[in-house]
């Protein structure tokens, strides 16, 4: 059975966001994706009030007294995206409680929102750093999107991945070394009551030269903590060995395909799909890793070809797919390429729209009010050049992110009156 977690985080509950109080918007002309199953409207409308979809017509409306409009002439309008794996690491976000509201809005502009996002999963940083960037967001203060965070991840004992150990060291940044399972288990109920969202495990952390295995019976434990508290848990695989950990353990979300060489069989991809397991591909990365320590041309084909392959034996198995680009471990924003790869891997331009809306929505209990566009939905809106159908690269050339009603972000070529 498929576990629906709630949107119950502490935050949430405690910091009701600012937006709502936000004048009327409206964007006019649009071409729409109410959602991944709808047809698109043509010439559209969308009135947003109070922070939620108000209208959504191809009839003329009366705009509300006083409202912004957007003129969407040659855009497209979709539900606003997700990203399912990002990092709250880099410089930028780092000691936020020192960092300007510019700065800060700035830094995700930069990461973020100028690509569309109104929601990430922040998996894996410092989760009282994260809530400082949230608190500030809710007041009004930062324009930001929605952030959900598992705060500071679970590794092996003495198992912080090496790629990452330099750079927290230069920052200082010094992450839980559990001694025990039972240490495990109460520091998520701890980081939980802090205002995580989630739960990350490393099922297989990368070592100089091996990779080291988390244990199976507390990787268990820590899940069925986390499940009792109603909250998902994602895991790193790296490798067969690590999905296996995550699949006997009951992990819901696999933050990466495995890079190793040893194939997804039918079998595997069957026990995934029947753990109503979601997989976020990030294939992205596995170029980005390539190029960074300097691999040929056709080490990296390979590598991301296999990467792409293994997303399409899940996909074309009907195993739920989310977005996500491990961005703040990576510096590649731009999301153009992701998009080319997962149509590479047989995904249309609507299951690749349901990755960035009403899967995640609905994974980790939003669906209710937000992923589409509706009357009485969130006012969550990402609006792009030309038209996604016809070009999967259009939803990376992103004008207008809006989040709750409010604009959150604003391209420099766009305008609205």
């Amino acid at each position: 059975m498929r576990i629906l977690f709630a949107a119950a985080a502490l935050h949430i509950l405690l910091a009701p966001v600012t937006f709502a109080q936000t004048p009327a918007l409206v964007l006019t002309h649009a071409r729409v994706y109410p959602s991944p199953d709808a047809r698109p409207m043509e010439d559209a409308t969308i009135v947003v009030e109070h922070g939620r979809i108000a209208s959504l017509s191809t009839r003329p409306v009366r705009l509300p007294r006083g409202a912004t409009v957007i003129d969407c002439t040659g855009l497209s309008v979709t539900a606003g995206l997700w990203n399912s794996h990002v990092h709250l690491l880099p410089v930028k976000f780092l000691h936020a409680d020192a960092k300007t509201d510019a700065e800060l809005t700035a830094a995700f502009q930069e990461m973020l929102t100028g690509w569309g996002f109104t929601t990430v999963f922040d998996i894996a940083s410092m989760l009282d750093n994260v809530n400082e960037m949230r608190h500030r967001i809710a007041d009004g203060k930062v324009l930001g999107p929605r952030i959900l965070t598992v705060g500071e991840p679970f590794f092996p004992q003495h198992g912080v991945p090496v790629y990452v150990s330099g750079y927290l060291e230069q920052q200082h940044i010094t992450l839980p070394d559990d001694a025990t399972t039972e240490d495990a288990v109460e520091r998520v109920r701890k980081q939980i009551g802090g205002g995580a969202d989630g739960v990350k495990i490393f099922a297989g952390s990368i070592q100089a030269g091996s990779v080291l295995m988390f244990p199976l019976e507390r990787a268990k434990a820590i899940v069925v903590e986390a499940h009792r508290l109603n909250r998902p848990v994602f895991a790193h695989p790296t490798n067969l060995a690590g999905l296996e950990i995550a699949l006997d353990s009951g992990v819901d979300v696999l933050a990466h395909v495995t890079s190793d060489d040893q194939p997804w069989t039918p079998a595997i991809v069957e026990r995934m799909r029947g753990a109503h397991m979601a997989l976020i591909p990030t294939l992205t990365l596995f170029d980005e890793e390539m190029k960074k320590d300097g691999a040929s041309a056709e080490a990296t084909k390979k590598l991301v070809d296999r990467a792409v392959d293994r997303l399409h034996s899940y996909a074309s198995a009907g195993g739920e797919i989310l977005f996500g680009t491990d961005v703040g471990y990576i510096y590649k924003f731009d999301t153009a390429e992701e998009y080319r790869l997962m149509q590479q891997a047989g995904m249309t331009f609507p299951q690749i729209l349901a990755s960035l809306t009403t899967n995640p929505a609905r994974r980790f209990g939003f669906g209710s009010h937000s992923g589409r566009i509706e009357p009485g939905m969130d006012a969550d809106l990402a609006v792009f050049a030309g038209d996604p159908a016809a070009d999967i690269t259009a939803i990376a050339r992103v004008r207008y992110t809006i989040r709750a009603g409010t604009v959150i972000f604003q391209h420099a070529s766009s305008g609205a009156r």
